[in-house]
């Protein structure tokens, strides 16, 4: 019960990351990034901060809203009693996978770093570790049954 607590808590300050990074991509607002730490304007206006279009903060805030409802209805539906656990796995594993190429591209290729965005990556890869516990856990609970 604590694991998810403190990913839902997580998930929820990534959401709001993830809000921040597109209303300063929507807008095109340099104000909203703060001077001095990185360079957020930089990596959020680089080709990499797109995909067909869509800004990449959107796909971010699509997996944490997902990982949220998720660990919120878990206990409601038949599917995410049984699944649940391995959804918010595999959504917290291709997060953080994704920030791994992401952080990757900030520093070796647009050489500028996104303090946000470095934020973002951090969160996924904490829910990540955490939903890793938890499936593993449940594994052992299962094989103890």
């Amino acid at each position: 019960m604590m694991l998810k607590k403190a990913t839902i808590i997580i998930a929820v300050l990534g959401l709001l990351d993830a809000i921040y990074l597109t209303i300063i991509k929507l807008t095109d607002n340099k104000a909203l990034c703060i001077q001095g730490i990185g360079d957020c304007w930089s990596v959020n206006n680089s080709r990499y901060s797109e995909w067909n279009g869509i800004p990449i903060s959107i796909f971010g805030i699509l997996a944490y809203i997902g990982i949220i409802l998720i660990l919120s209805i878990q206990k409601k539906f038949k599917l995410f009693r049984e699944f649940g656990s391995i959804f918010v796995f595999g959504i917290a594993l291709s997060g953080f996978l994704f920030s791994i190429y992401l952080t990757y591209l900030q520093f070796a290729v647009i050489k500028a770093v996104c303090p946000f965005c470095i934020i973002s990556a951090i969160t996924m890869m904490t829910i990540f570790i955490l939903s890793f516990i938890n499936l593993t856990k449940e594994q052992r609970e299962t094989i103890l049954e």
